[in-house]
């Protein structure tokens, strides 16, 4: 078996990144209100993302008007170590 010569060997695609890093910061999310599905309550919620205080209702997380930000967009995860220590253990 003799191999290829490297000029007919195919060339890998361009690997392209599908969530570039963004630089800039994030929007500032948006006050909304509307009444609660299940017990018609009138309630606020950030960016169409809602709970309801009385009955407990919450809507999903995809019916939001704009995308939630990655862990690493957030501004206030800490940077460094993010798992917490174990407490030692117990003694028998």
């Amino acid at each position: 078996m003799t191999r290829r010569p490297p000029e007919l060997e195919p060339t890998p695609a361009p690997t392209q990144d599908p969530t570039p890093e963004s630089t800039a910061p994030l929007p500032a999310p948006e006050l909304t209100e509307a009444e609660c599905r299940r017990c018609g309550t009138l309630i606020a919620g950030l960016d169409g993302r809602y709970a309801c205080g009385v009955c407990g209702w919450v809507n999903d997380h995809s019916e939001g008007h704009r995308r939630l930000p990655r862990a690493d967009e957030d501004p206030d995860v800490p940077r460094g170590r993010r798992k917490r220590k174990q407490p030692p253990p117990y003694p028998c």
